[in-house]
């Protein structure tokens, strides 16, 4: 089975290189979305058989399989977040030739003067955010961006400022490629809302974020739960729990009892990559974290208040790290718990402050907890800070 995938402008005339030009004189069978259909439909041979690309998609691809050979009409690069990738995937043994287009962030940047050998491209076609915001905290320079109808730049430039990227310009470019509909805008963050562009439109984001990037976040620049700062783990401590993790060939952690949310806000600011789920019981939790959050530019930690014994879990991804900052005396059932769903390789983290000479509750009920469920402790790392009793680092895997 063979494609022919060509890839074609916003213009009501794109122009079609004459290799395009013969795959269509000689095509039957043709494929696109509706849109492309409408722009396409003068140029189809007489007789011309067309077949919408609507999803779900197992329909279209079973009548791809009827035939030899099908001439698919696509936005651009079909392999820039495009068809040709699809294809690629549900028919690995397909022979597929390319005759691309520019993609509309090229458009955007040639329209700019704008060189893009150095942009990071993030899709919300279709796509949530983490991505987009692995971007923003990892300081990226220049942002390219396709939106859908739900992200669009009025949702972005709100999200950017709900957690303080607001010093980046925003480049807009609508209908790129249509002589009588293209229009490019450049505004700031702040302008961008509220303001309503036509779809198809695509991003180009410019700019830095002058906030520092700490390399553990001062325990002073974070909200407290009622002022306390022993309600916190301090900034070394936090950083060497994080590195008991792993956290950097990690994809998912929990933090159970995050309190201030200074683990996961400081879990999401070194390592962007990952998805981070914090679980607290106490209702003030869920105001110092969106507070915490959003002074330390990290959007997309998932928040779950309640008792993580109740909770939920079946939406979730199964972690590959746990930190657990919190038990109320039920540690034993909650890292029963954690272990059901925990993937093979995780591992099981906490923070157990001790007095000389005495092993406290939360330590002997690791231990207990350990050996009862068949998991392995690695040593703890023992550590005093100042006049503070001494911190056991507790880990242990399956």
């Amino acid at each position: 089975m063979k494609f022919i995938i060509i890839g074609i402008s916003d213009a009501p005339q794109p122009y079609l290189a004459p290799e395009a030009m013969m795959a269509i004189r000689a095509g039957r069978v043709f494929s696109g979305g509706k849109r492309h259909h409408e722009i396409m439909a003068p140029w189809l041979p007489q007789g011309a058989q067309w077949i919408d690309i609507t999803v779900p998609l197992e329909a279209v691809f079973e009548q791809y399989r009827a035939h030899d050979q099908v001439v698919v009409i696509a936005s651009g690069d079909p392999l820039f977040f495009g068809v040709a990738n699809t294809i690629h995937s549900r028919l690995p043994e397909a022979e597929v030739v390319i005759l691309p287009a520019f993609n509309s962030l090229q458009m955007l940047a040639h329209r700019l003067v704008m060189p893009y050998h150095d942009l990071r491209i993030v899709s919300l076609t279709g796509r949530p955010w983490p991505e987009f915001d692995r971007a923003l905290i990892e300081r990226a320079g220049k942002i390219g961006v396709l939106t859908d109808r739900t992200h669009t730049p009025d949702a972005i430039a709100r999200r950017m400022l709900d957690y303080g990227y607001c010093h980046y310009a925003m480049h807009v470019g609508e209908h790129l490629g249509n002589p009588e509909r293209e229009r490019v805008t450049t505004l700031t963050v702040a302008q961008a809302v509220g303001r309503e562009f036509e779809h198809p439109n695509c991003v180009i984001l410019t700019g830095s974020d002058p906030r520092p990037r700490h390399f553990g976040i001062p325990d002073c620049e974070f909200a407290l739960l009622n002022g306390r700062e022993k309600m916190i783990t301090k900034a070394p401590i936090r950083l060497l729990t994080l590195q008991a993790l792993q956290l950097q060939r990690r994809s998912v952690l929990w933090d159970i009892g995050f309190c201030t949310g200074s683990v996961s806000v400081e879990a999401r600011l070194q390592f962007p990559h990952l998805l981070v789920v914090a679980f607290e019981l106490r209702p003030e939790g869920e105001r110092l974290m969106a507070e915490n959050s959003r002074r330390h530019g990290t959007p997309g930690i998932v928040v779950r208040m309640g008792d993580f014994l109740e909770a939920d879990l079946t939406d979730l991804p199964r972690p590959d790290a746990v930190f657990i900052g919190g038990h109320g005396g039920q540690l034993k059932e909650i890292m029963a718990r954690v272990l059901t769903a925990l993937a093979d390789d995780g591992c099981m983290v906490m923070n157990s402050v001790t007095a000389p000479r005495v092993t406290t509750d939360s330590h002997r009920l690791w231990d207990e907890a350990c050996d009862e469920l068949g998991l392995r402790q690695e040593p703890p790392m023992r550590i005093i800070i100042n006049d503070n009793h001494p911190i056991e680092i507790l880990k242990c895997k399956r």
